[in-house]
């Protein structure tokens, strides 16, 4: 039997785990499970009898290392910054690795050692870093095989909440890890490039600065940008292209209102409120306005946010109730940021019968034999039930499949990468097709703007 630890049995992690169970008789393989929980490791694998749950604090270097001694391959679904320890006793044991996260500048300073010992250590191998490079490099490749120009590459994806369970005025609930939701666009401007043209969108008017989508069978939707878009123009070999853009997908409407908790300082994590602990949510909205004794914490807001009592997000924020003088935060020495995601907890969290939704397009723009031409490529998944839900799916099958394509050596290029290259991206996208993440492409016309003319 060949073992295949996983470290971490987090909400991703179900998926990856159930499909390397499903093929562990055929493969011969055995899961160990470690995690900090072993009640949590248990309820995943259910008893099986090719995989064994073990308690593993990462902080433990005795634990962790005997644990990756007795692997063949490691799978770690720690939080990133987890990552560099196991990568370091992979590289002394001559394990290869797979993560689903973004590759850091501590595990880039590896691929030397990780090319010396002739190993592989995937990373991005999940659903956004992941599905999108794979599904990204299959066109564009396919493009410049046909000696075609790429001039314009769009990217979108978003975890949402499936139609059937759209229940609250925002079309939103949580599907992934609410704080990066609450942080995300933080960090730095956002960064990209439009007919050749360098854009910058600053975090106070980034969910202003919307694209509206249309996606073949799903409805309408918008976008607002990611922080750096131009570090995927090396990434993907397209230093010539004119329009480079990505972006995270909403249901039309939400960015709006977003920005209205951005206006107010609600998702600033920069420092922590007094008193917090006491605070009702009624008091925390307060906390932002001006103080006067004659008008109401509601007239206050409107007026500052200039929100007529009509409007739809003064619903949605009637919705939240953050208004509401009986409901404590509750924790203590919080910043704005956490005390945000605990009210959006207790309206955002997905019921019990809910599904996700998780949809990715892609735009390629190129020119070809002096014709302009445009593919859009677009994905959709929607969730099983609250384990197996689509975010799971389309994190943990990549993650699954190329663990064992590494175990099996049909992926075979030493060093620190990502699913960049065919080796990597055909056998997984042709596995994932078998569970239902399909790719559907239209031709539609081309969306660039005429270079002859004088453009902003």
């Amino acid at each position: 039997m060949r073992n295949i630890l996983i470290i971490g049995a987090g909400r991703s992690s179900a998926s990856l785990i159930n499909y390397l169970l499903e093929k562990s008789v055929t493969e011969k393989l055995q899961l160990t499970i470690a995690d900090i929980s072993i009640d949590l490791a248990e309820s995943i694998i259910k008893n099986h009898e090719n995989a064994k749950a073990i308690v593993l604090d990462i902080f433990d270097e005795k634990s962790r290392v005997l644990a990756i001694k007795n692997a063949d391959i490691v799978v770690s679904m720690l939080p990133a910054r987890f990552h560099i320890e196991v990568a370091k006793d992979c590289i002394r044991y001559k394990k290869n690795m797979v993560t689903a996260s973004y590759v850091s500048d501590e595990m880039k300073a590896l691929d030397a050692e990780v090319k010396a010992q002739g190993l592989v250590f995937m990373n991005e191998i999940g659903l956004d870093p992941g599905v999108d490079h794979m599904s990204a490099m299959k066109v564009i490749d396919r493009i410049r095989e046909n000696d075609a120009k790429m001039l314009l590459f769009e990217s979108f994806t978003g975890g949402l909440v499936a139609p059937e369970s759209d229940s609250n005025l925002w079309n939103y609930k949580f599907t992934w890890n609410p704080r990066n939701v609450v942080l995300a666009g933080q960090g730095g401007a956002a960064k990209f490039i439009q007919e050749g043209t360098y854009k910058y969108i600053p975090y106070h008017k980034l969910f202003r600065r919307t694209e509206i989508l249309n996606l073949p069978n799903v409805g309408k939707f918008e976008a607002y940008a990611n922080r750096d878009s131009l570090k995927y123009i090396k990434t993907y070999g397209l230093e010539n292209i004119l329009t480079m853009y990505r972006g995270t997908i909403r249901r039309v409407g939400f960015s709006r209102a977003w920005n209205l908790f951005v206006q107010l300082g609600m998702t600033d994590d920069s420092y922590t409120l007094e008193g917090s602990e006491h605070m009702s949510y009624r008091e925390f909205t307060n906390s932002f306005l001006a103080y006067n004794p004659h008008d109401s914490v509601e007239l206050k807001l409107r007026s500052y946010l200039k929100i007529d009592q009509d409007d739809i997000m003064w619903e949605k924020l009637l919705e939240l109730n953050i208004f509401d003088h009986t409901i404590k935060v509750g924790l203590k020495n919080a910043t704005p940021a956490q005390v945000l995601q605990k009210i959006l907890m207790d309206s955002w969290t997905l019921k019990k019968e809910d599904k996700d939704m998780i949809v990715m397009q892609h735009k390629f723009g190129y020119e070809y034999q002096n014709e302009k031409r445009q593919i859009e490529s677009t994905m959709v998944v929607i969730g099983e039930d609250q384990t197996f839900t689509a975010m799971a799916k389309t994190v943990g099958l990549p993650v699954a499949i190329a663990t064992l394509l590494i175990l099996n050596k049909k992926i075979t290029t030493p060093g620190v990468q990502i699913p960049i290259t065919k080796e990597v991206y055909d056998p997984i996208l042709k596995e994932l097709e078998s569970h239902g993440i399909v790719f559907n492409e239209i031709k539609t016309p081309y969306l660039g703007y005429n270079p002859d003319v004088v453009i902003g």
